[in-house]
């Protein structure tokens, strides 16, 4: 009787897991996570856990987390190509949430998932948010990549981050003390950031939109790809010398959604339409969408990213310290007293 060929011994490398790979990885990136060190970091990538030491010139620090990813932005990044800028995305959404609360970041966790590692487009990702981190001043202190055969399509990936930041609890900004005729200020979006993308995607496939085409000069591509505008130290900066009553993150529900979730319920915030710039990107998606108004400022940031809230008397001062720190910035409208069933957001 014959006895059965022994069968080859199996790996993990069989089974479609690459540790080598993931080695390589976190030697790739290592340099990068180096440029985002800053004080407090005790351990960071390469162990079981990260080490950050809170600074003792805080008396009552409170701690301040958040996390986000990019959305359907994948899909393109995919279609694409284009993996430098995507992590850029993925700090921004996070540290500009925690931020408004008046958080200074302090460091970001972010977490890879793929089917099988591709070390280079990884490292081109983590290399983005080393970036982003840099911009946002905060430590890229450590993450997880996760492969994980047949759970993703060949060439696609996920991304999830995670942002800690601190504030003085005395110093929380929480919207409490705005008040009627307090000046909305608005700073520039970038383009539309990381929301709406699956409309953005259904208009470029119901119309059949050529990518490389140009847009007031330049690819179709690089203004829907454009990452994510990262206001940390701007608005730090603002923060340190004026009181801001309130901060808002214009993301997912754009402006007619963001915006009251720093404000009393007793005010609502009425918008000048015609008092800042919109780029192309939006004249165009509202153009080849059909979409209305409405559903713009439901779903897009329409150019701006962030909303500032000040009283009138420091208005004028707010702007020329953001605009001295890079900022494009307007005066895009002002805090009423809200009337029985009326929006808390108004644009006009």
């Amino acid at each position: 009787m014959n006895k059965p060929t022994p069968s080859k011994p199996l790996t993990y490398r069989d089974a479609g897991v690459d540790i080598d790979a993931g080695d390589q990885l976190v030697e790739n990136i290592k340099p990068f996570a180096r440029r985002t060190q800053r004080p407090g970091v005790l351990a960071g990538i390469g162990g079981f856990g990260a080490l950050f030491e809170i600074s003792r010139n805080y008396r009552e620090p409170v701690l301040v987390s958040g996390t986000d990813g990019v959305g359907t932005k994948l899909k393109l990044a995919f279609q694409l190509d284009r993996h430098d800028t995507i992590g850029i995305d993925l700090v921004a959404m996070s540290v500009n949430d925690i931020l408004v609360q008046g958080a200074e970041p302090l460091f970001f966790l972010d977490y890879f998932a793929c089917g099988r590692l591709d070390v280079a487009t990884a490292t081109e990702v983590v290399k983005g948010i080393a970036t982003g981190c840099e911009q946002a001043g905060c430590a890229l202190i450590g993450g997880e990549t996760a492969e994980m055969p047949g759970m993703y399509p060949a060439g696609e990936y996920d991304l999830a981050g995670f942002a800690v930041g601190i504030v003085e609890k005395s110093k929380i900004i929480d919207g409490s003390t705005i008040a009627e005729g307090d000046i909305v200020l608005g700073l520039a979006s970038s383009g539309a950031h990381s929301n709406g993308y699956s409309l953005i995607r259904k208009i470029i496939d119901a119309r059949g939109v050529d990518l490389s085409a140009k847009l007031d000069g330049k690819a179709l591509s690089e203004w829907i790809l454009a990452p994510t505008r990262i206001y940390v130290k701007p608005v730090l900066n603002l923060i340190k010398q004026a009181h801001v009553k309130g901060l808002a993150h214009i993301t997912g529900g754009g402006l007619v959604e963001n915006i009251p979730r720093v404000l009393p319920e007793t005010l609502t915030a009425r918008l000048d339409a015609a008092a800042w710039t919109v780029s192309p990107l939006f004249d165009w998606l509202r153009k080849e969408g059909n979409i209305s108004d409405n559903e713009m400022h439901r779903v897009f940031n329409c150019g701006i990213g962030m909303v500032v809230i000040v009283s009138p008397g420091e208005a004028a001062a707010a702007e020329a310290l953001l605009r001295e720190a890079g900022e494009t910035v307007w005066r895009i409208g002002s805090i009423r007293r809200r009337l029985d069933g009326e929006p808390q957001t108004q644009v006009f």
